[in-house]
């Protein structure tokens, strides 16, 4: 859709969530969740060929989350059923799906994109002022 910025991190992250090619990071049922294989998405995406995220740590890409208001959820009560609960949907090797949300990152609302701003100090103290911080539109290229 229009108005997404695929090299900010939210945009990024929002493309890859749909895109067919990758299967480590994934919407839930609903489209509210990103899902997470773990173990996949560091060969997938983390890769030595590859520079999606600027890093080969997941721990550093999982401080992006964090900084953009993600928030880990925890596992769903064992005995829950489909692709999306418990352990071994992930990577086949016993490890659960990582889940994350934030309220302004839906499968079906990329509109929502512009309110996930990057957590810096700055940013936090206009939201403690009562102020709106969103992200900067997308700089378009010359034609």
């Amino acid at each position: 859709p229009a108005g997404i910025n695929p090299c900010h991190f939210p945009g990024k992250l929002w493309w890859l969530a749909h895109s067919p090619l990758f299967r480590s990071i994934r919407w839930d049922d609903h489209g509210e969740v990103l899902l997470v294989d773990k173990p996949l998405f560091k060969r997938e995406l983390l890769g030595v060929h590859l520079d999606y995220f600027k890093t080969k740590n997941f721990s550093s890409f999982i401080r992006q989350l964090n900084l953009y208001g993600f928030h880990k959820l925890p596992q769903p009560a064992s005995g829950k059923a489909g692709p999306d609960h418990g352990v071994g949907a992930g990577s086949g090797f016993g490890e659960p799906l990582l889940r994350y949300h934030n309220p302004n990152f839906r499968r079906d609302r990329p509109d929502l994109l512009v309110h996930l701003v990057r957590l810096t100090s700055a940013n936090k103290a206009k939201l403690a002022a009562g102020k709106e911080v969103t992200m900067r539109p997308a700089s378009r290229a010359p034609v």
